[in-house]
């Protein structure tokens, strides 16, 4: 499968949603909460909700010995490390500057199915990804004298960027054979055990009681961005090429943007505008045009 049907898109429509929109709220859950116990309640919480929707769509989440240490190797880069960087580079940038640097991962993929799997491109998927490099420096552009007073906000974002860019195609290369369901919930099961010895051993000083708004962040990650995003997210990278499935992504920054300016007051440029185009430009070689990959 190398483009989207009807109903990928509309799944990629939610996804798009849910995770833009999380950026703001994320930012505004670990203004006070620290931020790898943010991220690792939000993990806990929403395994019960992925349990329900395995169940309500006649799903096991069993999962077979055998498939233990591959699914931990596939956990690492997807959800362990680049969910750590990442909920600790939001608390130091801004979040639509958070939002750009991360979704820059679309480039990082190809990058590695390249060299690692020698993976060729159609002019096609290569002019959308020259649209999509475009439009993410035009993000950042109105925004380089900020990122360089805060070179480590930035590099660790770009880091998580970077990792979440070698899991997508490791998720793609390396499939196991169980539903998409059982494998997420074991991704984010294992992840956030790990993470929770993180959180104890380096926050647990500044470990607080969540107030109302703060459980509501927690929550909305619980369901909507793990239950339900990271699950369409998963089947779109075992299914698609990685090139494929990193651009169907890239409206996620632009919501990103524009959401936080709606929540947090952060002011849009006319860089966000044009990046917006040159985004929706690159998407349409996805959404529009069925992409090739060589394949082994």
């Amino acid at each position: 499968m190398n483009s989207l049907s009807r109903k990928d898109i509309l799944l990629l429509i939610a996804l798009t949603l849910f995770w833009g929109l999380n950026w703001p709220v994320m930012k505004f859950g670990v203004t006070r909460i620290p931020p790898v116990t943010f991220r690792v309640m939000g993990m806990f919480c929403s395994l019960p909700v992925m349990w329900f929707f395995a169940r309500r769509m006649n799903e096991s989440i069993a999962l077979p010995k055998k498939h233990i240490l591959p699914l931990i190797r596939l956990s690492i880069p997807n959800i362990l490390v680049c969910q750590t960087l990442m909920i600790i580079g939001v608390r130091m940038l801004s979040s639509g500057r958070a939002a750009i640097l991360c979704y820059t991962m679309p480039i990082w993929a190809v990058i590695f199915a390249s060299l690692l799997f020698r993976e060729k491109l159609s002019r096609t998927a290569l002019f959308g990804i020259l649209c999509a490099s475009a439009g993410a420096l035009l993000l950042l552009s109105s925004e380089f004298s900020t990122l360089s007073s805060n070179a480590a906000g930035t590099l660790i974002m770009l880091a998580a960027a970077a990792i979440w860019g070698y899991g997508t195609v490791q998720l793609k290369r390396r499939q196991i054979p169980i539903p998409t369901s059982s494998l997420t919930f074991w991704m984010i099961a294992f992840s956030a055990s790990v993470m929770a010895v993180i959180a104890l051993i380096f926050e647990h000083a500044s470990w607080q009681a969540p107030e109302p708004l703060e459980w509501a962040a927690i929550l909305y990650n619980a369901v909507f961005v793990f239950g339900v995003a990271t699950t369409i997210w998963n089947k779109m990278a075992r299914t698609l090429p990685p090139f494929a499935s990193g651009l169907s992504i890239m409206m996620v920054p632009v919501v990103g943007v524009f959401s936080g300016a709606w929540i947090l007051s952060e002011t849009p440029h006319w860089q966000d505008y044009a990046a917006m185009l040159l985004i929706l430009a690159s998407m349409s070689t996805v959404l529009l045009k069925p992409g090739t990959s060589a394949r082994k």
